[in-house]
């Protein structure tokens, strides 16, 4: 019916024998339409009867209309090659619109995948440069680790220590100059004063300062670990052992009250 009316809108631009010969096909057309919906009317299928044998009804029906279909050969639309040319060009105008339908579908999804394809190369390049910088970084690292010598290590460790013994004596030179500073070594008065303020104690001259007694106390550390303990002799001013003890920098001997040790800051 699509290639009939198609047909008819194409009859203006047809010869007149074109025209009558496409009408006449148009009445013959309706003429079939028009039996074959009394066909239909004449097999409606009595309401009285089973739904399931209605079904079973329709179904044949069906195939055996499918079947005399498949056997019918296609016929042309009219003999007339106007009527076919002017037909032909109403198919291909449509199935040209169709296409570019379907082109410009394809287009949109070639532009969308073209985007998703410099998407992935960026990414991709990103890889290959973090690829290229940890290769080159391995690389690096193994060719240290083959020019690295016992020698070398050596002498790292030498330079290491050199540094830790130059630190060290910084810092028991500081230390030194603030207990100088600030707890210096008792010094005898004269004699004038000494009468004047009835003091009969006399310091000793042997008394070593603050500071070497911390010295005396850390070199026990880690010269003996397993007997960190100092005796204290006439050399250690008592009021300096006294202030160690007081503020927790030395400990006494558990049994011994003339022993001392450094406190474990650790």
């Amino acid at each position: 019916m699509a290639e009939v009316k198609s047909g008819e809108r194409a009859a203006a631009v047809l010869s007149e024998a074109a025209q009558c010969e496409l009408l006449d096909l148009c009445e013959d057309q309706f003429a079939q339409l028009e039996k074959l919906q009394n066909e239909v009317i004449l097999c409606e299928p009595d309401f009285g009867e089973n739904p399931q044998e209605q079904s079973i009804n329709r179904l044949i029906a069906t195939e055996a209309e499918l079947k005399q279909w498949l056997a019918v050969e296609p016929k042309l639309l009219a003999a007339n090659s106007e009527v076919l040319l002017q037909a032909g060009k109403e198919e291909m105008l449509k199935l040209c619109s169709e296409l570019e339908m379907v082109a410009s579908c394809y287009e949109a999804k070639r532009d969308k995948l073209r985007e998703t394809k410099e998407l992935e190369q960026k990414w991709l390049e990103q890889k290959n440069q973090v690829l290229i910088a940890a290769s080159d970084h391995a690389e690096r690292l193994r060719m240290e680790k083959e020019t690295l010598s016992e020698l070398s290590v050596l002498q790292d460790t030498k330079a290491k220590i050199q540094k830790m013994k130059v630190y060290q004596e910084r810092l028991m030179e500081s230390l030194g100059d603030v207990l100088e500073k600030h707890v210096p070594l008792p010094q005898n008065e004269p004699s004038a004063n000494r009468k004047k303020k009835n003091i009969e104690l006399e310091i000793s001259e042997d008394l070593i300062s603050l500071n070497e007694i911390l010295e005396v106390l850390m070199n026990k550390v880690l010269n003996t670990p397993h007997d960190p303990y100092v005796t204290i002799d006439n050399t250690f001013w008592p009021p300096y052992v006294e202030m160690l003890l007081r503020y927790g920098i030395a400990v006494r001997h558990q049994e011994n009250n003339f022993k001392i040790r450094l406190e474990t800051f650790f």
